[in-house]
This record gives structure tokens, sequence and C-alpha cells, in this order.
């Protein structure tokens, strides 16, 4: 970290606003076109206030008041903040995924921050994709900035029972499919699921990404935790404002942060929250962004030996809101402390080791210690072996503990077509222990790599009483999602990895402990069968879906574009003339 604090004639904004020349003239006149006086801007540290709100992205319906409380806090610091829109990720309502536009949010972050007399950042996010995308841009322009993470919605209700985004939607779905919750049923749940503001409140890529980032030391201690609607919410966004102000003078950036201890330290709490398995995709890719090497061992290497201590849906039984009356993510860390790189600088100022002081959990079921965990390993095993050479994840606390060792013959999806149209005919061939199988629903294959991880069981099972069996896809799953469901399975099926390669009939073994998925088929078979595999045709013929087909890396490096990677802040400054 720098150890001199910056003065106004230092400051990047300064190169706009600064000199008597007369680009400095037509800078400082535009800006007064708005209203400003000179010593509301000039010599002051410009602070944008990344804002990924829209009518559509349902989560952020609050971040047009969060704005005012960050730009409260940086005014009353001596900043001058301004407002950057970026393209808001949306999970519900954006197709085909919002997966694929996490690096073009990450573009347009570093791309802003870049072009405009910017001094340092807020960055607002949440919903899932929104929270790497920005984090991803910083990273690479190198900024001073500060996460401030929106925040769960209040927990859902009906008729008396609490339910969780996502997880209960799957559970209940199921059960109306089989003929088990009629309409009127079937629209209160609809009606009482989604209570106010705020992401998801189970423990779903949302909640997931803003923990990390709250581990990382790039948001203040215990934020994530806040649910969106707390007046506390809006105390803290105030209080990023003022901290964004005393970053810039401080010279205090990303890369003082991210370092591989902080990275650990996050690796570490995503085991313990049970966090989703897309957190593993945006840590490596932000990783690899920050200049340090990540790949999957290192996340099987911490679950083996982090137990699940969040007792939050889908692995648990409560929500977010629950959680933060616990004590929140402090708390959690502090019961992590003999495992933690305690002495970790943040994003406050402070390290690790301060930050936990005092915090105290204050439900005992909700929070577990080391010794009554909800489960021994952490919440997340990494899979290798001849179907997945580069990898391939699951979920083992979301699944039923008898599908961690199975083996079954597949029922092969070319595509999530062929899946929609014929999951639940009265004549596909599946018994319970068949193992579905989908193709080309990758990075390139999806593209983008949707959400569609979590198979649904056919309807000819669920009237069985079935509710779980084991599926494999290329695909992510949702965070909320649960089951016995392999995802990320690398490489994909449109590159010609060996998941393009499985027929109906052919033999799986899928064994956690071990840490294996095998395609039993000898490989003389395979052979044959690679010679006549033909890539399915390209659905992104042009615009940004084509550039991301052709950049994208594969799951386990991040699915991050191939020429975004490279040192942070190394893109030379703008010409100013």
């Amino acid at each position: 970290m720098s150890s001199s604090r910056k003065n106004p004639e230092s400051l990047r904004s300064q190169r706009w606003y600064g000199s008597d020349d007369l680009r400095s003239f037509g800078h400082r006149s535009r800006t007064k076109q708005m209203g400003l006086h000179s010593d509301e801007f000039v010599g002051k540290p410009v602070i944008g206030i990344i804002n990924t709100w829209n009518e559509m992205n349902t989560c952020h319906t609050h971040f047009p008041q969060r704005v005012q409380d960050v730009k409260r806090g940086v005014l009353s610091a001596g900043g001058f903040p301004v407002e950057l829109p970026a393209m808001s990720l949306g999970e519900q309502l954006m197709k085909p995924t919002a997966m694929m536009y996490r690096n073009f949010l990450a573009m347009e972050v570093e791309e802003l921050l870049r072009s405009y007399p910017i001094d340092g950042a807020v960055l607002m996010g949440g919903c899932d994709k929104t929270t790497p995308g920005v984090l991803l841009g910083a990273i690479s322009m190198n900024l001073p900035c500060i996460y401030v993470p929106g925040g769960a919605m209040l927990r859902g209700h009906w008729r008396g029972e609490t339910l969780g985004s996502g997880t209960d939607v799957w559970k209940y779905w199921d059960e109306r499919r089989s003929g088990k919750i009629d309409d009127k049923s079937w629209f209160e749940i609809e009606d009482g699921i989604a209570r106010s503001a705020g992401t998801c409140m189970t423990m779903g890529t949302a909640a997931t990404m803003m923990s990390m980032a709250d581990s990382l030391g790039m948001s203040l201690p215990g934020a994530s935790s806040i649910p969106a609607v707390d007046s506390n919410h809006n105390r803290m966004a105030s209080l990023s404002g003022r901290r964004a102000v005393d970053l810039v003078w401080e010279d205090i950036k990303p890369t003082d942060i991210l370092t591989e201890d902080a990275f650990e330290n996050a690796i570490i709490v995503q085991m313990a929250i049970g966090g989703s398995t897309n957190g593993i995709i945006h840590l490596t890719a932000l990783a690899r962004r920050a200049g340090i090497p990540m790949d999957l061992e290192i996340f099987d290497k911490v679950s083996q030996s982090i137990p699940l201590l969040a007792n939050i849906k889908p692995s648990g039984k409560y929500v977010m809101e629950d959680f933060y009356y616990a004590g929140g993510l402090r708390a959690l860390m502090k019961m992590l402390e003999f495992r933690l790189h305690l002495g970790t600088q943040t994003i406050n100022g402070k390290t690790v080791q301060d930050n936990l002081e005092g915090a105290e959990v204050y439900n005992k079921d909700v929070i577990r210690s080391i010794k009554n965990p909800v489960s021994p390993a952490g919440g997340t095993a990494i899979l290798r072996g001849s179907l997945a050479p580069n990898g391939a994840v699951i979920k083992p606390t979301a699944a039923e503990k008898r599908l961690w060792k199975h083996k079954g013959l597949a029922v092969v999806f070319k595509d999530i077509r062929d899946l929609k149209a014929r999951v639940d005919s009265k004549d596909l061939e599946v018994t319970p222990d068949s193992i579905l199988v989908l193709q080309n629903a990758g990075p390139v294959g999806g593209p983008g790599m949707p959400e569609w991880g979590q198979l649904p069981v056919p309807k000819k099972l669920l009237d069985q009483g079935v509710r779980d069996i084991v599926r494999i896809s290329d695909a992510r799953m949702s965070g909320t999602s649960y089951g016995a469901c392999v995802l990320h399975v690398s490489p994909e099926a449109a590159l010609g990895g060996p998941l393009a390669l499985v027929q109906d009939g052919d033999l799986i073994e899928l064994d956690v402990e071990s840490r294996r998925l095998d395609l039993l088929v000898p490989e003389s078979e395979l052979d044959v069968r690679r010679k006549k595999w033909e890539p399915p045709e390209a659905k992104a013929r042009r615009g940004y879906a084509k550039l991301f087909t052709q950049h994208v890396t594969q799951a386990h490096e991040g699915c991050d574009f191939d020429f975004l990677q490279g040192t942070p802040g190394e893109t030379p400054e703008p010409d100013i003339f």
C-alpha cells in the first residue's frame, strides 16, 4: 500500500481540469454547464458511482436511493460524486443468460473509469453477475474503489412457512408437476416469495458473490449481510461513499487488497457458507485479472478441510435475513479465525483480524461452530476423470447422499431444446438409476453457459416419488438450486470434449469422495465417435455474442475473455489534447 497521501495537484482528474490550457477550459466550462461551480469539482477527488440499475433488474430497485446515500457520503468527505450508469445484468429477465454479459459489464466499467476524469469509484452490484462484473473491470483499471453490495431481500412467506428464492421454487414446481400443488397454492407462493427489493435471500450466487467481495476485503466489513431494505444498508452506502474519498487520498488500489492470501480467505469463506458453484468461476476470473494464478485444485483442497457452517438454503434451512440477525459474515469469519490469514489488509484500512474484533454469533443454529457443523466438509467438490479432464463441479451438500457414489446409464439430450421436448415424455427410457446428460450448454455451446444445469427430474420419476437423480452438463446452475448436479464439465461439448461423445446407454460413474467422474466406454470406441463428431452449428453470428464465443475461456479458466488477461493498470492512460 502507498505510505504517502496524494495532494490535489496529483489527482488523476486534474489532468482534465487543472491546466491553464484550451482543453481544460473546455472540460471546466462544460462541467459548469451542469450548473456546478469550479470549486465543487476542481482539486477534489472525483468519485464515479458505477450504478448497475435499470427497471428490468428486479433485485436493484432500491439502487436509485442508494446512489443518493453514496453521494451524501462522498460530499460529506469532500469529494465530488458522479453517477455512471453501467449495463445492468438482471438474472431473472435477461436472456439467454446474464453470464454472457458479465464480461461486457467488466469492459464497460473499465472503460468508464479510464475514459472519464475519475479518481476513485464506488461499485454498486448485487444480482449475480453484477458483482464479479464490476470487480473485474475495476481490477483491470486499478483505481481506488470500494464495493457496495445490494443486499438480500426479506424472507418469503406462504401459509406460515418461510420461502427461499429459487430453492423453494424448484421444490414446489416439482410438486406441481406431479399434481400435488393446485393453482391457488401455486399463485399464493408466487405472490409471497419475493417481498422486497434485494437479491435472492438464499445462499445463491448473489449472496455468495457479495460475501466473496466482503471476505476479499473489497467492501466495508459485514456489508454483504445487511438486508437491502434495512436502514443500516443506507448508512453502509453512505459510509462507503466517505471511504471512497479517503481511498483516493491514501492511493489504495484493488491490487493492494487482492493478494493470494485474500483470495484464499474468500475460498475458505465460500466453503463455510455453502456458496454457489458459480463462485468458483467468478473467483477464478477475479484472481487471474489480479495477476494471481488460480486453478480448481485450491477449491477442492480447501473444501476438504473447511466444514459447512452456514445453515442457509439450499444446503440448510434458514435464509440471509436470519444470517444477518445471527451475526452475519463477520460472525461466521470469527468461527474461521484459526484458518484465515488475519493480517490481510482490507479496504477500510484495517486487517481482517481488526475487522473481526467483537464479532459474535447470536443464533448458533444459523451459524454453526466448528464442533457442530451443518456438514463436516465444505460445500463444493471438484471432480476429474475421463468425462471431465479439465474438471467439473458438484455441490454435495445440496444433493442426496445416496447419489455421492453412483453408477448409471446415460440418457442424453443434445441441447436444451431436446431436453425441453423429451424430458417429460412417457416414452423416455429412464429409471431412478439413470444419469441425465445435457450437451452443448457451455460457454460456447449455450452460448454463455446458461443456468440449465439443474436438469428437471423426468415427470415419470416424479410420479414415482423420486426427487433427485444424477445430472451432468457443461452448464451452470443457479446457486439457489439443489440436487446431484454435476456442472461446468470441461472441456465443453461444443468444443468436442468427452461430454460431446456420450451416447444413450453409456455407463457413467460418479464418486464424489474420490473426486472422480468417468465415462466407462473403451477408448477405441471413443476414437471412432471422435472421428465422426461434428461441431454444432454456431448460434452466435454477429455482434457481442460472436465476440463472446470467439474469445471466452473455458469454465476452469473463469470464462473470461482471453484478450482481457494482463497486468492490472497496464493499459495506457488516455491522451488529453
